[in-house]
């Protein structure tokens, strides 16, 4: 099929792009399209105006310091998975973006755009949420920056006005003593994962023994919005706790009781890796 009529227009700065969205309800913000155009091909989102941001200047970094990672509205995949500082700075990053989709979609896609998009199936919503990251968002009211705890309202639903544009992702860096790791499961590597699990782990000193102080799990493509499972007091069996708080469905890549076994499998593995990762202080950013 082929997208419905709607207008294209192209602002030169961030004032008029708020404006635009502003003055025309029901328009849409396009950045890496990599959602967006699929939906409008298949009639799935009906739009009467485009709003292409591509040549809105200063949206495109990846900066890092000691408080985390910021990612502007216009940094793709690839360019956030090439960034040193941001995989020394929050390793988690690097891990889950390896599997989004593919090298053409990374090459285009931004990391921002995907977190809007808020789909449960996708990588970044979860990390943002497992971080406890945030998203900056301007319309012509002004900025405000929304938490990830407070972003995704419901299936491919975020907490942004139609007339707002996020413009910024922070993502937290991991502390001392923090370690990470992720996990996906998926028919074919940079498909949409059946189940993804990440981890995040803190404890208290290194070596084997090292007592664990924190412990929480993400998950991708089990409930309809990304969900974060504190696991701290349930270390023996991660998995049962999380499962008390998610809602495995069926659909037709698979089945629940399919992703309640992979929920089964992967929990108690990638926590392991993090708290492992954590003990032994091997990746930057460890003290």
């Amino acid at each position: 099929m082929k997208p419905a009529p709607f207008a294209y227009r192209r602002p030169s700065t961030l004032d008029e792009a708020t404006r635009l969205l502003a003055e025309e309800p029901g328009a849409k913000v396009l950045a890496g399209g990599q959602s967006l155009v699929p939906l409008l091909s298949m009639r799935l989102a009906a739009p009467e105006t485009l709003v292409d941001i591509n040549h809105l200047p200063d949206l495109g970094h990846v900066v890092a310091d000691a408080t985390g990672v910021r990612v502007g509205a216009l940094a793709r995949h690839a360019e956030v998975l090439a960034s040193e500082e941001a995989g020394r700075t929050q390793p988690l990053l690097a891990q889950a973006l390896a599997h989004v989709a593919h090298a053409t979609i990374r090459n285009r896609g931004t990391t921002v755009g995907s977190i809007v998009h808020a789909d449960a199936a996708a990588e970044m919503p979860m990390v943002l949420s497992l971080l406890g990251g945030s998203l900056d968002v301007v319309s012509v009211r002004g900025r405000r920056t929304i938490a990830a705890a407070d972003l995704f309202a419901g299936p491919l639903e975020s907490t942004l006005a139609p007339d707002e544009i996020a413009v910024e992702a922070f993502f937290p860096a991991l502390p001392a003593g923090g370690g990470v790791a992720f996990e996906e499961i998926a028919r074919r590597h940079g498909d949409y994962a059946l189940v993804g699990v990440a981890a995040v782990a803190t404890t208290d000193g290194s070596g084997d023994d090292a007592p664990i102080t924190s412990a929480r799990l993400g998950f991708v493509s089990v409930s309809d919005v990304p969900v974060v499972v504190d696991v701290t007091d349930a270390l023996d069996d991660p998995a049962e706790a999380a499962l008390a708080e998610l809602e495995p469905a069926d659909d037709i890549h698979a089945t629940a009781a399919f992703r309640t076994h992979l929920v089964r499998v992967l929990s108690p593995r990638v926590l392991a890796r993090a708290v492992a990762d954590s003990r032994s202080g091997a990746l930057a950013g460890h003290v």
